[in-house]
């Protein structure tokens, strides 16, 4: 089972995502609403994946959490944010959705997520208002017909 840290500062988005990820099978192993709080649950419980908000409480970006994770065990980056372009230009990681998103799309971008740090791959198809950071790196798989 895959644990994921939260990192949003708005609660109700947040309790939602946690709901969506351990119905579909993940373990969460926090929510953080500011960076300090990302980086102690990211050093504590070595979470697998990441789902990081930009803009978090107390003025903090969440680029920092990543920065100062850095150091330990690769953790899969997905930035939501409603400002994707500062995302885009900014922030190291893997992908990125737009907020608003369908809990159905952050559940596909963060499965993305998890087969480019499994394997360096990226499986189409790409839910809506999804980027990837750093794709010159990785092997897109091309679509199977039916």
């Amino acid at each position: 089972m895959l644990k994921v840290l939260i990192a949003e500062d708005d609660l109700m988005i947040a309790d939602l995502i946690e709901a969506s990820l351990l119905d579909h099978g993940y373990q969460v192993s926090g929510i953080a609403r500011t960076v300090a709080e990302g980086v102690a649950f990211g050093r504590a419980d070595r979470p697998d994946l990441a789902i990081i908000d930009m803009r978090l409480a107390d003025e903090g970006l969440g680029s920092e959490i990543v920065a100062q994770l850095q150091d330990g065990p690769r953790i899969g980056v997905l930035y939501a944010s409603g400002n994707i372009n500062h995302v885009i230009r900014s922030a190291d990681g893997d992908a990125c959705i737009a907020k608003p998103y369908h809990i159905s799309d952050l559940l596909r971008a963060l499965r993305i997520v998890e087969q480019i740090v499994s394997n360096g791959t990226v499986p189409p198809p790409f839910p809506r208002g999804f980027y990837l950071l750093n794709a010159t790196k990785l092997s897109i798989e091309a679509p199977s017909h039916v």
